[in-house]
């Protein structure tokens, strides 16, 4: 292997879009919207990432030997657990109650976003898995140098979950409701694929859901204005009021995001009498629609499922999308044509006996995660034989 080393970055401004997105990329002709050089400095920018936040970035970066990046890693220096969507805060708690120090904790993944994804960024090449264990070996070294107590791999891809636990890594499952494009050329198409209850509700909760006099509007690239960033915004505070006590972003974040990458952004929008009333944020991948929030003003019965995941569906048709990711939790999905898929994380932890407690503990969680999701995938709403390709 040739000569590499590993150096830590404190904010993404001191690495330049280029090289950061050649790694994060992958080999493909951009990177996935969430890890791109873009995506995370407009977090940092804004102050929604940053040391009073609790989010302190502590990026990796292998150089080749010809001094220019050839892995990349989002870190983040932590001292809480909020904002991750895998939740560790009875890990957390019972280490302290043992006397021990649980944070700070080193976290990689990306701030606010369950949406996996590659998160040991290297590019493609001969050497990449041996960059990949580079890069989780300075993971390790890292927590070690901050004395931190752990380092969590948050929605990582499976491959690389498979690599981690290779490297010492514990091995954490979960499960998220993803809808497949079975190559439909309209919703009508996909609902045929449904069993005839299901379609009805589904036809029903959309006539109902518009029948106020709701339109809908899809905007994206230079049709995103400020005035409908502000309208987004006041959805996106009054959900994270009531969800979260203190939401994640801020408005100047959204500005950024317009400005940066407003092809790779679809907000679906409702207007009733001229004024905006409620609304969806989604990010353009390769070939995934991943929503990311919603919220309202006004509230109208099925609008939610409209907004949210009648009109993913449709946008992914019309684009030729394979996936739409809906976000976390929502067993609600399953009867709108979103199936369970895992989503994978791995977890090193320093002290060898919270390590044996929480790897106990994760065997019987797995067990109960892959039970649960062939439960939910039989009482899918699909005709028999008609159903997606479902759990890997």
């Amino acid at each position: 292997m040739t000569e590499a080393h590993i150096r830590i970055l404190t904010r993404l401004a001191d690495i330049p879009a280029s090289q950061w997105d050649a790694c994060a990329a992958g080999g493909a002709s951009a990177p996935e919207p969430f890890v791109s050089h873009a995506f995370l400095r407009a977090l940092e920018e804004a102050g929604c990432v940053s040391a009073r936040t609790g989010w302190m970035p502590q990026h990796l970066v292998l150089d080749g030997a010809d001094g220019l990046p050839t892995g990349v890693v989002p870190a983040y220096l932590k001292g809480h657990s909020r904002g991750e969507y895998v939740f560790d805060h009875g890990w957390a708690d019972a280490y302290e109650r043992a006397g021990g120090s649980y944070y700070p904790k080193l976290q990689v993944s990306v701030p606010f976003t369950p949406v996996t994804g590659r998160r040991l960024l290297v590019r493609p090449g001969l050497e990449a898995e041996s960059h990949q264990e580079l890069l989780s070996a300075g993971l390790v070294q890292l927590a070690r140098q901050r004395d931190a107590s752990s380092v969590h791999v948050t929605f990582a891809t499976e491959d690389e979950w498979c690599r981690l636990r290779e490297l010492g890594f514990l091995q954490r499952m979960d499960q998220q409701f993803h809808w497949t494009n079975a190559g439909y050329a309209t919703f009508d198409e996909f609902l045929e694929a449904l069993s005839s209850r299901k379609r009805k509700v589904i036809r029903r909760e959309r006539r109902e859901a518009l029948s106020p006099g709701i339109e809908i509007e899809h905007l994206t690239g230079a049709d995103i204005t400020e005035k409908a960033w502000d309208a987004f915004f006041a959805f996106y505070m009054d959900t994270g009021s009531r969800k979260w006590g203190q939401p994640y972003l801020n408005r100047k974040f959204f500005t950024l995001l317009g400005e940066r990458m407003a092809d790779k952004v679809l907000l679906i929008m409702a207007k009733r009498q001229g004024r905006y009333i409620a609304g969806a944020l989604n990010l353009i991948g390769a070939d995934t629609l991943y929503g990311r929030y919603w919220g309202a003003v006004e509230h109208h019965p099925f609008l939610h499922f409209e907004v949210c995941y009648h009109q993913a569906i449709d946008y992914a048709i019309a684009h030729k999308l394979a996936v739409v990711e809906a976000g976390a939790q929502g067993e609600h999905k399953l009867a709108r044509g979103y199936l369970p898929k895992f989503t994978y994380s791995a977890h090193w932890i320093a002290d060898a006996s919270l390590r044996r407690a929480v790897a106990h503990y994760l065997e019987r969680e797995r067990d109960h995660v892959r039970e649960a999701g062939e439960e939910l995938a039989d009482l899918g709403p699909f005709r028999r034989g008609d159903a997606p390709e479902e759990q890997d």
